[in-house]
């Protein structure tokens, strides 16, 4: 994992924001809206091409290259370096976006011994967000409507593992984004704390599997830069007009169902994380 432009200090005056997830989709749509309105924007992605392409698309319609960093989010050590390298770039980070993630299309294990979905969507962002909480004033998470299809155990990380279902693993890291979300805000007053669900949108998500992509071409698809609305929108509203630890769709908040809203099964989530990650709670 390597930082492709290197330290940069934040202009004064401008919010710094971070993207993950930000060389394709949603997370780059972000990233060219947030630039035109005259953000300093911060790249992380996985893949160093597209992440330069990304940068490039920002530069071209803001006038400034921005800075890149790569991750893999599979790999903790990476999202270790990662914080790493943020924290000596910057001083202060106005919003981080924790937008990365993926569907697994079939069962596997990182390198740090988790299924794929709950690290990559869950324990990467929540290591990240907590190595990077006394930079950050503002988190936006990327949650979904698929925490419909999540069956959280935070005692055994794993299950999804066993009798893999795509869609349930992927709605078991969504959900587990959204209690994130409201444990941050009740563990970090000085963070505001914020998820959103995008919506179905057009992304490479369905481009391993042509089942997937033929699934999706049914549904009524939504262009990244719309999914990203709601993204952008949470960056730059007053907190006084939102609701800590919520979550929002459309820029309106929405109630998410029970599962994704326990406060109990949130903080026995935080612990179970912290703990998988290495970290201590706090």
């Amino acid at each position: 994992m390597t930082g492709v432009n290197g330290p940069a200090e934040k202009p004064t005056g401008r919010r710094l924001v971070v993207v993950t997830g930000a060389s394709s989709g949603i997370g780059l749509a972000a990233a060219v809206d947030l630039a035109r309105r005259g953000d300093q924007v911060v790249l992380v992605g996985r893949d160093p091409f597209r992440l330069r392409a990304a940068a490039e698309e920002v530069r071209e319609c803001s006038g400034e290259r921005p800075s890149v960093f790569r991750a893999n989010f599979a790999v903790l050590d990476d999202v270790r370096q990662l914080a790493e390298q943020l924290r000596v770039a910057y001083d202060r980070i106005d919003v981080l976006a924790n937008n990365a993630g993926a569907i697994v299309l079939a069962p596997a294990t990182t390198v740090d011994g988790f299924e794929l979905s709950i690290q990559a969507n869950h324990l990467a962002p929540f290591l990240l967000s907590n190595l990077l909480a006394d930079r950050v004033r503002r988190m936006v998470v990327t949650a979904s409507g698929a925490h419909r299809s999540g069956v959280l155990d935070p005692d055994d990380l794993n299950a999804p593992l066993r009798r893999y279902r795509p869609m349930t693993a992927y709605g078991t890291s969504k959900q587990a984004n959204i209690l994130f979300t409201a444990e941050a805000a009740r563990r970090w007053p000085a963070v505001d704390s914020y998820c959103f669900h995008p919506g179905v949108v057009r992304t490479r998500f369905g481009n391993e599997s042509r089942l997937v992509a033929v699934g999706m071409r049914l549904l009524p698809l939504r262009s990244p830069v719309k999914g990203a609305r709601t993204l952008v929108w949470l960056t730059h509203q007053d907190r006084s007009r939102l609701r800590e630890g919520g979550y929002y769709f459309d820029c309106r908040p929405r109630r998410p169902l029970r599962k994704a809203a326990d406060p109990q099964l949130a903080a026995r989530l935080w612990t179970a994380s912290a703990v998988a990650v290495g970290l201590p709670e706090r």
